[in-house]
């Protein structure tokens, strides 16, 4: 089977969730005996070219002439792809919501959206109207699906809301976390509360930072840590910025902006903290919370979204009201003061990630929903 992504996310170029899942599954494919090619647009004059364990990855050149940006693009796409399907026909082209949109009809292969969280999910969390173009590209682009992957089932649910799967075939898997052998050995530090994610609105870093006001209140010597990219508005100020200027100066005392450090590093980080905080407004599955439930943190998530599907309440970890500062504090101040307990939520938290998000069951689900598209006329 011959799997093609088209995506301009890959971590030899970028960071982001959608390239960190594209590699681990595109590695694991080549190591099954599948072939794998990622193809996205680039920001060179020339195409570039690289392999990564097996995968193979291009990068178009950007456009330079005349051309609208959106025709110069398909132009190119449409030719490259045409070039590697002689050269290996494809079996399978998977893209992102929006990355059908310019896809040539005629092409042969089976195409699949991943929903990984589209223009049309995420306007509504950020409170924003649909971008007309933006929102008729999504559209154009599930036309042209023979089939959907969702990555949860809520994200499967609300995207429907908006957009037509037009009776087409639609399954849930989870994006794979896999689960260390052994636990890292490290000190844990009781004192160092984790955040991990970018520094944005949608990711509740708002309301973390006046919930950490009330748990600080009580407990002076806790420090908040938070890792992960900032985010820019248009005029280039930060949404850090936009704290500062809006909270005293005493509420960013023992609060720490690390911003964005490698996966390695952040894993030993996770070890190192006490639990973890991850309040989203909205998310898709919530990889970082998977990620601190494999290394057995207690985790505390979202009641809202997929978090139900990741959490049981109380049993392998907490879900909390996100948009409630003092709810958040009050499941913060509960793994203080019960730190046991709190450990025992990590320990099943771990349990069920090794069951759930195990990445050669995951392998499996996906080449099995290949081969149905593969199996119809």
């Amino acid at each position: 089977m011959h799997i093609l992504f088209l995506s301009g996310e890959y971590p030899l170029w970028t960071s982001g969730g959608v390239g960190t899942f594209i590699q681990t599954l595109g590695r694991a494919l080549v190591k099954a005996g599948h072939s794998v090619t990622v193809l996205g647009q680039g920001k060179e004059k020339e195409e570039v070219y690289l392999e990564d364990e097996g995968v193979k990855i291009y990068r178009l050149p950007k456009n330079t002439g005349k051309l609208p940006n959106f025709v110069f693009n398909a132009m190119q796409l449409n030719r490259k792809l045409k070039t590697l399907q002689k050269q290996q026909p494809i079996s399978i082209i998977e893209s992102a919501e929006g990355g059908l949109a310019f896809l040539s009809k005629k092409h042969p292969a089976k195409k699949v959206i991943r929903l990984h969280g589209g223009h049309h999910f995420f306007a509504e969390a950020e409170k924003r109207a649909i971008n007309w173009r933006k929102g008729k590209l999504e559209k154009l682009s599930f036309a042209k699906a023979n089939g959907f992957i969702a990555i949860s089932n809520y994200v499967k649910n609300h995207t429907e809301k908006y957009l037509s799967y037009r009776n087409k075939p639609v399954t849930i898997i989870n994006l794979p976390v896999g689960v260390p052998s052994q636990q890292q050995e490290c000190h844990v530090n009781p004192d160092r509360i984790l955040f991990a994610g970018t520094i944005c609105e949608k990711k509740g870093v708002k309301e973390l930072i006046e919930a950490f006001q009330l748990v600080k209140a009580k407990y002076p010597e806790k420090q908040l840590d938070l890792f992960g990219r900032e985010w820019f508005y248009p005029d280039g100020t930060t949404f850090e910025a936009e704290l500062r200027n809006k909270f005293p100066k005493e509420y960013f005392e023992n609060v720490h902006f690390h911003g964005a450090i490698p996966r390695a590093e952040l894993d030993q980080k996770y070890a190192e903290a006490a639990f973890c905080v991850f309040p989203s407004h909205m998310e898709t599955q919530g990889l970082v919370s998977v990620e601190a439930m494999a290394l057995a943190k207690p985790v505390i998530f979202s009641q809202y979204g997929p978090g139900p599907e990741t959490i049981e309440h109380g049993e392998n970890g907490l879900l909390c009201d996100v948009y409630n500062p003092k709810d958040i504090a009050d499941n913060i101040i509960w793994c203080i003061e019960h730190s046991e307990e709190a450990k025992t939520l990590g320990e099943k938290g771990r349990t069920v990630v090794a069951e759930k998000y195990d990445p050669s069951s995951i392998l499996q689900q996906n080449l099995d929903f290949y081969q149905s598209l593969l199996d119809t006329n």
